[in-house]
């Protein structure tokens, strides 16, 4: 009987720390305080250490990070964020849900994360339609985080704060720091969503800045906007806290965290030694470490990216698409500016035709990362050779 190899391998990761997860779970369910339990500060004082960020807040889900930071920062109708066009939909859809105007940005080529020469021209596209710039919100795509040197010019020459949106590069590091310590950024976000490098079991997500009066607004908006006292709210918030549970599983998670990183990169590596000379490999900055959200090809126009996922699907190898339509062409944000005076970002488009992610986790074996290696040289091979 074919075997179907995981395309993220939750299983093998829940069987290594079983034991621990289950008696984490009924610990919270003997204490009974379920929302904001003693898990809760546990936990934000090891993101706090683990990221050497000296507030990490925790809530609900990635999208709620990314709103609280917007909400902190005053983001208003009026306001503009620039945001990457090549991304999944919350990072541009918080801007919109404040009121605010979403201007999308093109992509670089190596590392499909935000050009500094197309943020440029969203700026001044911005202005010219009678926006205030206000922000730029980058995304670490696939794991690897953005040039943040590059992009820290532009926005100080702009007077634009920066919020990293590190939902899939949570553990990495750019210049020997981590992603979300904010050395460059007014704050970073993340998501514990299952499939991120470090999930929880449901949806969770946290904050993290160095900002004393941005953590205190923060941690007011995460509980309805309360002040020193639960029924006096200083502010309109949202319910935006993380459950007591999924701390605890965090918690445990977080313990072999490190150990995974590793782990993820040796996958990586394999897979970039097998396939180099066959597609394009993902590129990874020198001076960056990817955690590897996903291991992302670059097919050429002559491979049918349609039939080699079948075949790979023939063969019990799961593969997907991140992302098959930019932002700035879905339905529900073409109407919003793009950093061209035209509505095309030439390379978010052109990579959303050719990207394909193939399984990714620290628990592919090396037996599993060579079948798809061999399976994908076959496959390509076969039809660039017709």
């Amino acid at each position: 009987m074919k075997q179907t190899i995981p395309l993220i391998d939750l299983e093998s990761q829940y069987q290594r720390i079983k034991s621990k997860v289950d008696a984490a779970v009924l610990r919270v369910l003997a204490h009974g305080t379920y929302i904001m339990g003693p898990e809760i500060q546990v936990l934000e004082k090891q993101l706090s250490e683990f990221t050497g960020a000296k507030h990490a807040i925790s809530c609900a889900n990635g999208t709620d990070a990314l709103i609280l930071g917007l909400m902190a920062k005053s983001v208003k109708p009026g306001d503009a964020v620039l945001v990457p066009s090549f991304t999944f939909a919350a990072t541009a859809e918080v801007v919109a849900f404040l009121g605010a105007t979403p201007v999308f940005v093109d992509v670089l080529p190596d590392t499909f994360n935000m050009d500094p020469e197309s943020l440029k021209k969203g700026i001044l596209s911005a202005k010219k339609q009678g926006l205030h710039p206000v922000g730029i919100i980058t995304v670490d795509l696939f794991g690897q985080a953005a040039d943040y040197a590059s992009i820290g010019d532009v926005a100080k020459n702009s007077h634009l704060w920066i919020m990293a949106d590190c939902a899939q590069s949570f553990g990495a590091t750019y210049q020997e720091k981590s992603v979300c310590g904010c050395a460059d950024c007014a704050m970073a976000t993340t998501s514990f969503f299952p499939a991120k490098p470090l999930g929880c079991y449901g949806d969770g997500g946290a904050v993290f800045t160095n900002d004393d009066a941005l953590a205190a607004l923060m941690k007011s908006y995460r509980v309805h906007g309360q002040g020193s006292d639960k029924y006096d709210n200083e502010r309109i918030g949202l319910n935006a806290r993380l459950d007591t549970i999924q701390a605890a599983i965090l918690i445990e998670k977080l313990a072999i965290f490190p150990d995974e990183i590793k782990a993820r990169n040796a996958v990586a590596e394999r897979y970039s030694k097998g396939l180099t000379g066959s597609v394009q490999i993902p590129f990874v900055r020198k001076d960056c470490l990817s955690v590897w959200a996903q291991y992302t090809l670059l097919l050429t126009p002559n491979v049918n990216r349609g039939q080699l996922m079948e075949t790979l699907k023939a063969k019990g190898i799961p593969s997907v698409v991140y992302y098959p339509k930019p932002l700035h062409q879905q339905k529900g944000y073409k109407h919003f500016p793009c950093a061209n005076d035209g509505h095309s970002l030439p390379v978010s488009e052109r990579l959303s035709t050719n990207v394909l992610s193939l399984p990714m986790s620290a628990y592919v074996t090396k037996e599993q990362v060579d079948f798809i290696v061999d399976s994908v040289k076959e496959c390509v091979d076969t039809q660039v050779r017709k």
